[in-house]
């Protein structure tokens, strides 16, 4: 039992590592948003190591990208986007109902935790401005602006998770990392 939590503290451990190291490794967009890899490795943590460590994962992950490089202020957003965009990950990854996924359900699952990052983004976007003062319609056409580098991002996360997927589980099973599931 003891051996089994460390296990599993050892991988949230590693997999917020992983989020925060590849939300650091970003290509900046002349809208001020910039593309990164935290999504693959988030969504990766959902998939490897369910959906409770995984939001955690990247909640972590994400939260301390914020706090160390000036976005201080969209951390408590970020967590809480970890564990609802998280959800639908692992709701993706129910409707598959298989514990051997192959590559078109990892495929519908990056799909549908992206249209989830989609629509909260624009939701966050779009209630940031509302509260700024912006009008209800030019608040959501002006928080569309952003959608663009999430869209990207949502491309490079299905690319990223259909490559790293298989040899990242594979990896784990030989391990004897039994407490992959889906």
């Amino acid at each position: 039992m003891q051996n089994k939590t460390i296990v599993s503290m050892t991988l949230t451990a590693l997999f917020s590592a992983l989020v925060f190291i590849g939300t650091t490794i970003k290509i900046p967009l002349p809208t001020g948003a910039f593309v990164h890899l935290g999504n693959a490795m988030f969504l990766l943590a959902v998939l490897l190591i369910g959906y409770s460590k995984g939001a955690i994962a990247g909640s972590i992950g994400f939260a301390l990208f914020d706090l160390l490089n000036g976005y201080a202020t969209e951390a408590p957003y970020f967590i809480l986007e970890c564990f609802i965009v998280g959800a639908f990950s692992y709701g993706a990854i129910k409707l598959c109902r298989t514990n051997e996924l192959k590559l078109p359900q990892i495929i519908f699952i990056g799909a549908m935790t992206g249209i989830a990052k989609l629509v909260m983004t624009q939701l966050k976007n779009w209630l940031f401005l509302l509260l700024s003062g912006a009008g209800t319609k030019q608040a959501f056409l002006a928080a569309s602006v952003k959608l663009p580098a999430t869209l990207i991002n949502v491309c490079t996360t299905i690319l990223i998770v259909s490559l790293l997927y298989f040899p990242i589980r594979k990896l784990l099973l030989k391990q004897g990392l039994t407490s992959i599931h889906h």
